[in-house]
């Protein structure tokens, strides 16, 4: 059996869903995350910033968006020694101005993906996976990138049967 890595970006905090703003303790991605280990055998990584953004949804925005305009690569707080054991890589973030949070970006490129696949899935409240697959693509060259899952964060608690078919879809279930 495929031996597999789950890595993941999530924030909790102030978050937009549907029209307003609400504090959640587990971000929406995490929670995604957790529905994944429900159904398959996998190993997991949080990439999480030494500098976290800010609590609140707006000024947390503005400094993604200075980020992804200033192609800035954060400092994670820990790094896996490897991904070479994995075969299989879910990739779960957040849609950040129209692709993933740059510190995702830090995460992939300190790996070679080659030869391994790579399934992105991307918590939104209405933006889809944006450039993001074709940014994964780009940044990891020689690894087969399928077709994303696109989850709503109003609707990640009901999620799980999405996911399941999603994974079945690319042979992972």
């Amino acid at each position: 059996m495929a031996k597999i890595l789950t890595a993941y970006f999530s924030r909790a905090d102030e978050n937009y869903f549907g029209g307003s703003m609400r504090y959640i303790k587990v971000g929406n991605t995490e929670v995604a995350v957790g529905k994944i280990k429900e159904l398959i055998d996998t190993d997991t990584f949080k990439i999480e910033m030494e500098t976290p953004y800010a609590k609140d949804y707006m000024t947390c925005i503005d400094q993604a968006k200075a980020d992804l305009r200033a192609k800035a690569r954060p400092k994670l707080v820990s790094m896996p020694d490897s991904v070479d054991a994995y075969d299989t890589v879910i990739l779960a973030y957040p849609n950040y101005w129209g692709t993933m949070p740059m510190a995702v970006f830090t995460f992939l490129e300190a790996f070679d993906f080659e030869g391994k696949t790579i399934l992105p899935l991307c918590t939104n409240e209405g933006s889809g996976m944006g450039g993001s697959e074709r940014d994964i693509k780009k940044t990891c060259a020689g690894a087969k990138v399928l077709k994303g899952l696109s989850i709503s964060g109003s609707s990640v608690e009901s999620s799980k049967p999405a996911i399941e078919k999603w994974l079945k879809a690319n042979g992972v279930l």
